[in-house]
């Protein structure tokens, strides 16, 4: 692509993603609608005037990247350390239920191979929680009880998804299921999450240091920025699959590993307000560029909606895909309310159910009906749940606990 061509799409992106997300807060809905709708009419399944592209995928990356990282820093570690069972239960379940279940009846109902139903049980796992995390943000609530819960099932639900995917990346690229090739990948991935958080810390205390000894303009925008593509190198160099690279660091650091940063910083409330005041800009540049991403990524134009096979297969595993994540949230012991909101939560696919719906294709083990059933349970699971978060809150919210400002814990 020209450089000129480039700056076009990029100006267009971020136009009308401000544009619909300022049509969607007018009419009562969060703004990620708006984002996530843009996509999708610029992209194949309406206008066609832009297709995904490996420099506007890395700019997405960027953007859910920072926009996690500034809810890691003002989340309350405490209250998340508190939630660490709850949320555990709520990632575990529905984790573990949607696999079981979608992996089950591909291959026993509908007749599909071994290594098809693995993907589609691995696919039915995944959760966005950056459009759930924007529409708490938006609704003031991710740094409340549920928020901290659903943000600490994040947590496990991450890790759980990163060694999922390298597992079947691994498969698809080496023609089945190997046990060797398998636990060469586990301890590669095991390598990062033992050396991120070390790495994570020691380059915290360092931009700590030097704010304190050197204030000059644009050192926390950029040793943070800096911070972001280490984790980045770090995934290459230990020897993880190169199409987990990127991903894997992302979301390692975003949802995982910005404790021990968060921690680092606890020290000082003041220094944490100086990094939100200085990176909130950039986020809210690059954040939007990830929602009309995933609207990008959905060609409803690829489905033969005249296929009754589509259409029974969607809704199968779309009822998998909703009432998996609720599995876990009703494990926990709290109001009816907060399970179901909590469950909710964790409903949105949106790009990491992309991630191995795109791999299920381009390795060959999804053909092109099983390939558009998918999309169908990502597209409906991405877009209806901020809908239903805001509805729900709209009519009980008030019945949810909420912590006064004075209990808050500083960081």
């Amino acid at each position: 692509m020209e450089t000129h061509v480039f700056f076009l799409h990029l100006l267009i992106i971020l136009l009308s993603a401000r544009l619909l997300a300022e049509v969607a807060l007018t009419l009562g809905a969060p703004a990620v609608i708006g984002e996530l709708t843009a996509g999708i009419i610029l992209g194949p399944s309406l206008l066609g005037i832009l297709e995904p592209n490996e420099v506007l995928r890395m700019l997405a990356e960027i953007g859910i990247i920072l926009l996690l990282f500034e809810v890691g820093l003002e989340t309350d570690v405490r209250k998340l350390a508190h939630a660490g069972n709850k949320s555990l239960l709520v990632a575990i379940g529905g984790f573990a239920v949607p696999f079981l279940l979608g992996f089950i009846l591909a291959y026993q109902f509908f007749g599909l191979s071994l290594l098809v139903s693995l993907f589609i049980g691995g696919t039915l796992t995944a959760t966005s929680i950056g459009i759930t995390v924007r529409v708490l943000s938006d609704l003031m609530r991710h740094n409340e009880k549920e928020g901290q819960i659903v943000i600490g099932a994040a947590v496990v639900d991450d890790v759980l998804g990163v060694v999922l995917l390298a597992l079947l990346y691994e498969f698809s690229i080496g023609g089945g299921i190997n046990l060797i090739n398998a636990g060469k990948v586990l301890m590669f991935i095991t390598a990062f999450f033992v050396l991120a958080p070390i790495a994570a810390k020691l380059i915290s205390i360092l931009i700590h240091w030097v704010d304190r000894t050197h204030r000059r303009p644009g050192l926390i925008p950029t040793m943070i920025i800096s911070l972001v593509l280490f984790f980045a190198w770090l995934a290459h160099v230990i020897g993880a699959p190169e199409i987990l690279g990127g991903f894997a660091a992302g979301l390692a650091l975003s949802r995982r590993f910005f404790l021990p940063f968060g921690i680092a910083l606890s020290t000082s409330r003041a220094f944490s307000d100086r990094i939100d005041l200085k990176m909130r800009p950039i986020i809210q540049l690059f954040t939007p560029i990830f929602f009309v991403m995933v609207g990008l990524s959905m060609n409803l134009n690829e489905i033969d909606w005249s296929s009754p096979f589509i259409w029974q297969f969607s809704l199968v595993f779309f009822g998998i895909a909703v009432l998996g994540k609720f599995s876990g949230a009703l494990l926990i012991n709290e109001p009816w309310r907060m399970r179901f909101i909590t469950g909710l939560a964790m409903v949105p696919r949106g790009e990491v159910g992309l991630i191995f719906a795109e791999l299920g294709r381009t390795g060959g083990i999804f053909n092109n009906e099983v390939y558009a059933a998918i999309i169908i349970v990502i597209a409906l699971t991405t877009l209806l749940p901020p809908f239903l978060i805001k509805w729900f809150y709209s009519h009980y919210g008030s019945a949810l606990p909420t912590e006064p400002t004075g209990s808050r814990t500083d960081k």
